[in-house]
């Protein structure tokens, strides 16, 4: 059930949530958190349908704060909030909020939030687009227990990556860790196992516009304490990370992904192996981290210390 509330209040949506509870049944009791998802016009159907999907493993209350993009060269309307209700199958197992503000309104996007909150419930905030410079020190940020950005999704990924290392706040997120996380666990249960060598040498491959790569490289390097020779490639077939080459005295571990969701696992004195090695969705992404509502303690390191200490010779090489 979608319920539309044009030019509308906060107070008018929290009464059309109250009416809707007690004449439809839709209850908000069980949920365990609030998403605030900050967007732009238009923009905001895929993180919806990702935060409906994830809703089904956290029920939560999900507020999309959707404003004109910055930078827009489109006539400024007169502050408005237009606002829709989903619930039941529009909204998986939470209730959506929708808030399309124009204006000045979204001057104050705290305000706006506030008393649609679930009380007594953590609050987390997701930037699936254009972040802010310092997402803890932003308004929806400074309320948020857990913030969540997406390097990938910036015009300069790499850059955005590299930006992080110095915004970051106890509590902050991206999901180009997130989408690391298969990788580091083949790559520790591939070590895990003899002969037990140290690595003299690593080296990994993945695409230009991949700030996958990059994190996964600053990780084996702060891990390991071996320097990286990261390679990124651009083409139009290099997408996300392509391998991971580790080097000791009885030969070389390769775990490279060539086709989709398939990885090749080859080490010295063993049959190659197939792995499934899938790209994770932006659903399977979010879900990740609503596991978790503590601050990240090893991406902070990664990000903060790993990142900076990653060599700062990177080969370019041209994807074909």
């Amino acid at each position: 059930m979608i319920v539309d509330l044009p030019n509308t209040t906060t107070a008018k949506i929290s009464k059309a949530l109250v009416r809707i509870r007690e004449e439809g049944g839709a209850v908000a009791l069980g949920r365990v958190l609030t998403l605030i998802i900050a967007s732009t016009l238009g923009h905001e159907e895929e993180a919806i349908e990702a935060a409906n999907d994830a809703s089904r493993e956290h029920p939560m209350r999900v507020i999309v704060v959707s404003t004109q993009e910055p930078g827009s060269t489109a006539a400024t309307p007169d502050a408005r909030v237009d606002a829709e209700i989903r619930v039941g199958g529009d909204a998986g197992a939470s209730e959506v909020i929708v808030l399309r503000v124009y204006g000045a309104a979204a001057n104050d996007p705290e305000s706006l939030v506030t008393g649609l909150l679930l009380s007594d419930a953590p609050v987390v905030a997701w930037w699936p687009g254009t972040a802010p410079a310092v997402p803890g020190d932003s308004p929806l940020g400074r309320i948020a227990y857990r913030r969540i950005t997406d390097a990938s999704a910036q015009p300069d990924p790499q850059a955005a990556l590299h930006h992080l290392c110095g915004s970051y706040r106890p509590g902050d997120t991206d999901f180009a860790w997130t989408r690391l996380t298969l990788w580091r666990a083949q790559l520790a249960a591939v070590l895990d196992q003899p002969p037990f060598e140290p690595i003299v040498g690593i080296r990994v491959a993945g695409a230009a516009a991949s700030p996958s790569t990059t994190l996964l490289a600053a990780w084996l390097q702060m891990q390991l304490q071996v320097p990286v020779d990261c390679e990124l490639t651009t083409g139009p077939l290099a997408h996300g990370v392509h391998g991971v080459h580790l080097t000791r005295a009885s030969g070389t571990i390769s775990l490279e992904r060539e086709v989709p969701d398939i990885a090749t696992l080859s080490q010295p004195g063993q049959p190659v192996q197939d792995l499934t090695l899938k790209r994770r969705s932006l659903r399977d992404c979010l879900a990740d981290e609503l596991r978790r509502l503590d601050p990240d303690d090893l991406y902070g390191e990664v990000i903060t210390r790993g990142l900076p200490q990653l060599d700062d010779v990177v080969s370019q090489g041209t994807g074909v």
